[in-house]
Formats: C-alpha cells, sequence, structure tokens
C-alpha cells in the first residue's frame, strides 16, 4: 500500500524556542488556527483534541514523539467527517531546523502529514488547510497578526 502525504516547507524569522511555543501552546495556536481549541500538553504519550468554537471535536490523537524544539510528532485522527474518521489514524511531524547564521534568527519548518492510504480523502483535506494554517502562524511571529482572520470550517 502506498501513503498518502502533505509536506509543506517554509522558513520564519524566529527562533526555534519561540516556534516550539507557538506550536505548543493552546493560547497561541488559537490565534493562528482560526479560533480553534486545543486541549492537551504536547508531552510524550499525551493525549490532545481540537475542538471547534461551538465545541464539536475536530480531531484527535495522541503525542508520538517531542522533542523540544526540534521535532513534534503528533497521531492524528479526524471525528467530524465520517469519511474522513473512517480511514484511520494519520502522522503529522512538525520538524524545526534553526539556520546557521540567520540575522534576524530564522528556522526551517517542515511539515509531513501522512496516512497509510492511499488516496485518503483526509490527507487530501489537510492539503489545503495547512497552507493557510502554517500562513497564520508564519505572518503572526512574523509581524504579530494573522494572513487570514477566518476560514470556512464546514
Amino acid at each position: 500500500m502506498t501513503k498518502s502525504t502533505f509536506n509543506y516547507v517554509t522558513y520564519i524569522r524566529t527562533t526555534p524556542e519561540r516556534l516550539w511555543e507557538a506550536l505548543t501552546t493552546p493560547a497561541f495556536i488559537q490565534q493562528y488556527w482560526f479560533g480553534m481549541n486545543v486541549t492537551g500538553d504536547f508531552t510524550k504519550g499525551a493525549k490532545w483534541k481540537l475542538s471547534f468554537t461551538d465545541g464539536r471535536v475536530a480531531d484527535e490523537g495522541e503525542i508520538v514523539e517531542s522533542d523540544p524544539p526540534r521535532k513534534l510528532a503528533i497521531r492524528w485522527q479526524n471525528r467530524w467527517k465520517p469519511e474522513m474518521e473512517a480511514e484511520g489514524l494519520s502522522l503529522c511531524t512538525f520538524t524545526i531546523e534553526p539556520q546557521a547564521g540567520a540575522n534576524p534568527p530564522a528556522v526551517k519548518l517542515s511539515v509531513l502529514h501522512s496516512m497509510e492510504r492511499d488516496g485518503s480523502k483526509f490527507i487530501e483535506a489537510v492539503s489545503g488547510g495547512w497552507p493557510a494554517i502554517l500562513s497564520n502562524l508564519k505572518s503572526l511571529l512574523e509581524t504579530g497578526t494573522v494572513a487570514i482572520a477566518s476560514m470556512n470550517k464546514g
């Protein structure tokens, strides 16, 4: 069986520590993730949940690797679209690499979201969502404001 994958790389003017904080602090996540609520402490083995502002659970899972401020891997299960939930678990890995000699400081952020399923509807969906979320993250860290204020979340 082949994998369905989404891979995204961006460079952000920030430090690895600040980017780690942005990726793992619920109040910060809410700012760039269109108001979504996150629960969990982002340590290995911890459960996490992403909910819409009305309380519906969008996604949930478990932290499978937490190596601050270098790598975060999340086992991910969609919960709000039955056809995507039926596909099972995916894995989302964030890799943070400082850029030597960058002034001001900069990091390379790589996001790999994959599923052991060919033609995954879930990976197709995140392939549309991640660019907006990650653009907001980059803008928020670099300028203090997000690039996109709202997005249709179904």
